[in-house]
């Protein structure tokens, strides 16, 4: 990712949230298993959530 500026990185969308998050350096090695924009919405992720 080397000399890409910032709006062209690669976007997801966020399976807790729905909100899209861009690449981050932290995430070079692991970027197609990445799945949830923040801890947050990871540890969300697993609970069940009365209505």
């Amino acid at each position: 990712m080397k000399g890409v500026k910032k709006q062209h990185l690669p976007e997801k969308l966020c399976v807790t949230c729905g909100r899209p998050f861009t690449w981050r350096k932290k995430w070079e090695r692991v970027w197609d298993e990445v799945k949830f924009c923040s801890d947050r919405c990871r540890m969300k992720h697993g609970k069940f959530r009365p209505h």
